[in-house]
């Protein structure tokens, strides 16, 4: 099954996911624009709407979609609007982008709980999946090549 996820800077989603027992793939790439096959440089200068993402494969036998939405509230602030930390810019937004109706209404409810436990608002946007873009290959798995562990 595949879910994609917006968290900031994809090189520090697509680790966290990485870790996750179940994963089976993990893709840094492009989602929610309107440009095809966009260049990072491309998405960095906010003309093109996408965000950067990490599209997911996983076994749900190992690990369910629910298991995944949570490490996704743990992983960033949702409650930032177009930036993680020092990164700024819509390209590092929060959004889930489901690719099934059952994804959407988990999302929903997850976000809801997840609301629960906040004071600030979350802006995390839940879209329908778009055509997914990866990414150059030298943003693939990037901490992970350059020894690092945070974007």
């Amino acid at each position: 099954m595949k879910a994609t996820f917006a968290a900031g800077c994809f090189w520090h989603v697509q680790e966290e996911f990485s870790k996750i027992d179940g994963v089976t793939n993990t893709v840094a790439g492009y989602m929610g624009g309107d440009i095809e096959n966009p260049s990072y440089e491309q998405v960095c200068s906010h003309k093109t709407g996408h965000a950067e993402v990490c599209q997911i494969e996983f076994n749900p036998e190992k690990v369910s979609y629910r298991e995944l939405l949570e490490a996704f509230w743990k992983m960033h602030d949702p409650t930032q609007k177009n930036r993680q930390g020092a990164d700024v810019g819509e390209q590092y937004r929060s959004a889930i982008f489901y690719h099934s109706e059952r994804q959407k209404e988990q999302a929903l409810e997850s976000m809801k709980k997840e609301q629960e436990k906040r004071t600030k608002k979350i802006v995390t946007e839940i879209l329908p999946a778009k055509e997914f873009y990866k990414a150059e290959e030298y943003h693939q798995h990037y901490l992970k090549k350059k020894g690092l562990r945070v974007c």
